[in-house]
């Protein structure tokens, strides 16, 4: 749906009626620009929008599709701008891919907007409270956009930032190590959180340097470059995230291997020390008729007492209690 349209004047907003007309005025006068914000536009909506605009029928395909990678591309007549829009859902953890696209051509700025993530209400807000910033022209709308997707980069980095201390603490001060499964999804939110910065990092770097000639005038220069740079923090601290993510995983794998090592070494201990009477047991156990001590005996107070079983359950305590200490010595128990 069309949600909003303006036309703005040396900074101020006025009314717009209809599109074709008001272009013509402003083609003209060569002051000011017209401003349409769409919102996850049918077809129908869309098609009203191009006809009067005349957009190139590639950008057009790329807007009404969506689902784009983050870029900036010069057609003929107009500039087409893919943001990659992030939200983080704090009772998942998740982060939220969103789309916003621009194009920004003569005499006009068309917002189209996939998603919930940074609706455009405020952005526009705040423009319209400077109007010296709104009087550079629709390279400003661009830079206000493309500011407020970045800022909200910052937010996501900061709460990104916050799982994974969190993990960190669970892997290497909790005695039940964390979980390879949350791991591996904020390794997944990490990689969605790259694929949405690092190529608008790359093609803004190409924008500033080749861009549209007499578009990116010394004043607006300065905002883009601010941008620019909020993008490299953005990326250093997510290619960190990544790293450090990886070796997290490999932290927690290893420590689970530690603790299955030192369970396995803790069984075949008590296997062990089992194995000794059950082996003498079991020797007994074969019924011959001339084993010696089943019928050692001794004779005490007139009587005779024997003692083999006595002397086999000795053997038997002794060889436990024996291999019990061993292994308590080595660590194994």
């Amino acid at each position: 749906m069309i949600v909003d349209k303006a036309i703005y004047r040396n900074g101020r907003r006025q009314g717009c009626g209809d599109l074709s007309d008001e272009l013509d005025v402003l083609r003209l006068t060569q002051d000011g620009f017209l401003w349409i914000g769409l919102k996850d536009p049918t077809d129908a909506e869309f098609d009203l929008v191009n006809e009067e605009l005349h957009l190139h029928p590639l950008a057009v395909e790329d807007a009404v599709n969506g689902h784009q990678r983050a870029k900036i591309e010069k057609y003929e007549s107009s500039v087409f701008v893919v943001l990659k829009t992030l939200r983080y859902i704090e009772s998942t953890s998740d982060i939220e891919t969103g789309e916003v696209m621009l194009f920004i051509g003569d005499r006009f700025v068309v917002t189209v907007r996939h998603g919930e993530g940074n609706p455009l209400a405020g952005v526009r807000q705040r423009l319209e409270t400077e109007p010296d910033r709104l009087g550079h022209g629709s390279l400003t709308v661009l830079h206000a956009v493309m500011d407020s997707v970045v800022d909200n980069y910052l937010v996501v980095d900061r709460e990104v930032r916050k799982d994974l201390e969190r993990i960190e603490e669970q892997i290497f001060a909790s005695d039940e190590g964390g979980d390879a499964n949350t791991i591996y999804r904020l390794k997944r939110e990490v990689l969605e959180f790259r694929r949405a910065s690092q190529p608008l990092a790359d093609t803004l770097a190409q924008f500033m340097e080749r861009g549209p000639v007499g578009m990116l005038s010394p004043a607006i220069m300065p905002f883009f470059r601010d941008v620019a740079d909020h993008l490299r923090l953005v990326n250093d601290h997510v290619e960190s995230y990544d790293r450090l993510l990886t070796d997290v995983l490999s932290a927690h794998l290893a420590s689970v291997s530690v603790k299955q090592n030192e369970d396995m070494r803790r069984i075949s201990a008590w296997v062990a020390i089992a194995a000794v009477p059950t082996m003498i047991a079991g020797i007994y156990g074969m019924n011959f008729d001339h084993m010696p001590e089943l019928t050692a005996s001794v004779h005490v107070g007139g009587s005779e007492f024997h003692y083999g079983y006595f002397l086999v359950l000795a053997v038997m305590a002794a060889a436990c209690v024996g291999l019990y200490r061993a292994f308590k010595r080595s660590g194994w128990l």
